[in-house]
């Protein structure tokens, strides 16, 4: 009797109490088009993104400034080739320019506006299921920036809102103006920090976290890992794994 293989097949979770459903893993596509090694061929990164939903991956990150705008013209190919109502796409908006270890952000109500419309066009698509904050921009109130948030949501083109390493006091004013249905937070057994505060708040107003670098930034997982990076890598920055705590 030939024996039965079990595959892992990735279930689906509520991210926060605004309706959002994803996969419990998601795919962080930045490393598609390079950061941490040389960019892959279109094709390659497109299996890659195929293999990943194949195995019940259906929540899918990426940013505007990765590549920048590769990335997710990168994942709208892909998406040509899926079922895009079973997808959920979240990519970011807010960095100008990078240039590590600083960056230059923007969250200006007509900045808001442009990155989403460019987006919309990179990726090919009607609307973005989640669109992050990818920094908070100090100078502009975030009331602002949320206002412009909650129109491009009316209109359509955008479903849900998220902030990325946002503070307390700034989830708190923004989650006033409009719910926040998810927040981007480095957490793992590396970067603790968000336990104290952080989490309880989000748990307290139904904001869903989602962990970048739960791995470390690849210091958890064996010498291998850090001990044979690329010239061009900047794995010291971000990790392109992440998976989606409902609470």
């Amino acid at each position: 009797m030939m024996a039965v293989r079990n595959e892992l097949q990735i279930p689906l979770v509520k991210l926060g109490n605004q309706g959002l459903e994803v996969s419990k893993l998601g795919f962080g596509c930045m490393i598609l088009s390079g950061m941490y090694n040389s960019p892959l061929l279109d094709e390659d990164g497109i299996a890659v993104i195929k293999y990943a939903f194949s195995k019940g991956i259906t929540f899918f990150h990426t940013s505007d400034v990765y590549g920048p705008h590769t990335n997710e013209i990168l994942l709208g190919k892909a998406l040509k080739q899926l079922p895009r109502e079973k997808i959920q796409i979240a990519t970011k908006f807010g960095i100008e320019k990078v240039e590590f270890p600083h960056m230059q952000v923007n969250g200006s109500p007509k900045y808001v506006r442009s990155c989403c419309e460019a987006s919309l066009k990179h990726l090919d698509v009607q609307y973005i299921d989640l669109y992050y904050q990818h920094r908070v921009d100090t100078k502009v109130p975030i009331e602002e920036t949320v206002g412009e948030l909650k129109k491009l949501e009316e209109e359509g083109k955008v479903k849900y809102i998220g902030l990325s390493d946002a503070s307390l006091d700034t989830i708190r004013r923004a989650h006033a103006v409009h719910p926040v249905t998810a927040l981007q937070m480095e957490w793992s057994l590396w970067s603790p920090e968000i336990e104290d505060e952080i989490i309880p708040l989000c748990r307290e107003l139904g904001i869903g976290i989602v962990p970048y670098s739960p791995l470390g930034r690849g210091f958890l997982v064996g010498k291998g890992a850090v001990e044979n990076l690329a010239a061009n890598s900047v794995l010291v920055h971000i990790s392109p794994v992440f998976c989606v705590i409902h609470l």
